[in-house]
């Protein structure tokens, strides 16, 4: 999974960055609730976080649903 961050123009969204996909390419958003109370610093720890945990899957350090829910049950 990659992270792009765009915004909307004109009613369009626009990637802010190049990228490699080819022309036709699905692609889906997801949309950032614009209501959040999360502040500019906490939506980068949070994109930070993301983008670690996404390294960290291509890198094959995953875990089974069923020791996420093992461990969340301790909590």
């Amino acid at each position: 999974m990659t992270i792009l961050h765009a915004r909307v123009r004109n009613g369009r969204v626009t990637v802010d960055e190049p990228t490699d996909l080819p022309d036709g390419a699905k692609v889906d958003l997801l949309l950032l609730d614009a209501a959040t109370d999360m502040d500019a610093e906490e939506q980068a720890a949070l994109e930070a976080s993301i983008a670690r945990g996404l390294a960290e899957a291509d890198h094959g350090e995953l875990q089974s649903i069923e020791e996420v829910l093992a461990r969340l049950r301790r909590i």
